[in-house]
């Protein structure tokens, strides 16, 4: 059932106002839907800072921007390698020094269907490393300045959520006896859907002033697949990518800018495209299935990913 708050045609970015006055932090930003985000924010005249592990790509993406929206459109990135947590803390040490408001952090950067076991430089499993403990820590890091500002966490998550084992395996986290791209990939993304989720929940009565919302690209051609899939995967993604069933990387950033800025929504929701099996088709609300947010489940994982980063939130 499509969801209807924005008309036939879902939220688009005509819906956006000036944004003149806002900064957004974006994680993999350098390509795909978080580049194009950060196009829509700096056409929208807001201030844009990058985090991204390739300081050479992000050079490159800084001068793009910049040719299109002018020299002094206000874009600038961090280096940060979000599957080390040094790195992480470092990176938001530095936004903490030099960015003095966040209006929303878009955890947008992931790595997907790794076809071997690898490992972070912390000894996580490299999906569940990358995409959920390098995000944890750096939302908490971030914390202070974003509820400053009365700011908003985006976490990007995937339809992959709803595949694999549909929950944490918390004997094995980093699937030694068991690993499979797929499912691995899956168990990534729901972790980072619970800490959201979870987050809410502690963020209930306290009266700190941050909102949490949760998105998916649908089916989107980005890059994600391409680099860190197997090469059959890549066969497979890149043969989709040529049919109407996967949109544009402009169309899978719209999840995230809505999150980021529109007034109104509902924080335990998905948000994404909301059209055939939600891959595509008008942006809204989304089917959200309960597994992903058990809460048993989702306040064990906390503990495990506190003990895991050593990284304790405040609250």
């Amino acid at each position: 059932m499509a969801d209807m708050t924005f008309g036939p045609k879902g939220w688009t970015t005509e819906r956006l106002g000036s944004l003149v006055g806002k900064t957004y932090v974006i994680t993999g930003a350098n390509s795909g839907a978080g580049f194009q985000a950060s196009r829509t924010f700096l056409s929208k005249g807001a201030k844009v800072v990058m985090l991204n592990r390739s300081a050479e790509k992000s050079t490159a993406a800084v001068k793009d921007l910049k040719d299109e929206f002018g020299a002094e459109a206000d874009v600038s990135f961090v280096r940060m390698d979000l599957s080390d947590l040094a790195s992480v803390r470092t990176a938001a040490e530095e936004l903490m020094k030099t960015v003095p408001q966040i209006d929303a952090l878009i955890c947008n950067a992931a790595i997907a269907q790794v076809p071997t076991q690898k490992f972070t430089v912390d000894g996580f499993e490299s999906q569940l490393g990358t995409n959920h403990y390098g995000h944890f820590v750096l939302c908490g890091v971030l914390f202070d300045r974003i509820e400053a500002s009365k700011g908003r966490i985006v976490v990007v998550a995937s339809l992959g959520y709803n595949m694999g084992i549909k929950t944490i395996q918390f004997d094995d986290m980093n699937w030694d006896k068991n690993y499979g791209a797929n499912p691995v990939y899956s168990q990534s993304k729901l972790a980072q859907m619970m800490f959201a989720y979870e987050l809410q929940d502690r963020l209930k009565g306290t009266g700190l002033n941050v909102q949490v919302y949760v998105c998916h690209p649908g089916a989107s051609a980005t890059s994600l697949i391409s680099t860190s899939g197997g090469l059959i995967t890549r066969l497979t993604w890149w043969l989709m990518s040529k049919t109407p069933m996967v949109q544009t990387a402009e169309k899978g950033a719209y999840p995230e800018i809505m999150c980021a800025t529109e007034d109104g929504l509902e924080q335990r929701a998905l948000y994404g495209p909301t059209g055939l099996m939600q891959t595509g088709g008008p942006v809204g609300k989304g089917t959200l299935n309960p597994h992903a947010y058990d809460k048993a489940v989702m306040e064990k994982l906390w503990r495990v990913s506190e003990e895991a980063t050593g990284f304790s939130w405040a609250f």
